[in-house]
């Protein structure tokens, strides 16, 4: 599984800004860009973070299709 697609598509799903999911979960808007674009992964409190704003179990990042 593509994190970095599985974070674009919640926050587009959600109709979030990349700006915006930057300041829900305290980093750089660069930083989710990053992570949208596999070029860094985020760490597992982020994926946790993540999978509470999306409302989605973590194994919606990490596990394979």
């Amino acid at each position: 599984m593509d994190i970095g697609l599985q974070i674009k598509k919640f926050r587009e799903q959600q109709k979030i800004s990349q700006e915006e999911l930057a300041l829900k979960i305290f980093v750089s808007r660069q930083t989710i860009s990053n992570w949208e674009t596999n070029k860094s992964c985020p760490d597992i409190k982020s994926l946790i973070t993540l999978s509470n704003i999306f409302n989605v179990s973590l194994d919606n990042f990490i596990k394979e299709d």
